[in-house]
C-alpha cells in the first residue's frame, strides 16, 4: 500500500507544480517593471515542474502516465513561448 500512496503523492506533487507554472504563466505582467524577475520565478518554477513530472513518471500508473505526458507537453509549449519573450 505505502506504494501506491507515493505514486499518487508523486503525480500530485507534479500536478500541483503544474498548475501552479500555468497560473504564473498567465498572471506575467510583460509592461511591468518586475517582468524579468518574474520570468526568472517562472523559469524556476518551469524547471522544477519538469524535474517534478520526471520523478512521478517513475512510479505512475498507465493513467497517470498519460496525464504527466500531457503536463509536459503543456510545459514545452509554455516553454517556448517564455523563451520567445525574452
Amino acid at each position: 500500500m505505502p506504494y501506491h500512496k507515493n505514486k499518487q503523492q508523486a503525480f500530485q506533487a507534479a500536478q500541483q507544480s503544474m498548475e501552479d507554472v500555468e497560473e504564473q504563466y498567465h498572471v506575467i505582467d510583460k509592461h511591468a517593471s518586475t517582468y524579468g524577475q518574474q520570468l526568472k520565478h517562472l523559469s524556476q518554477e518551469i524547471a522544477e515542474t519538469y524535474e517534478q513530472i520526471q520523478n512521478a513518471l517513475e512510479v505512475a500508473s498507465e493513467h497517470q502516465k498519460e496525464q504527466l505526458l500531457k503536463f509536459q507537453t503543456d510545459l514545452d509549449a509554455i516553454t517556448s513561448q517564455v523563451q520567445s519573450e525574452k
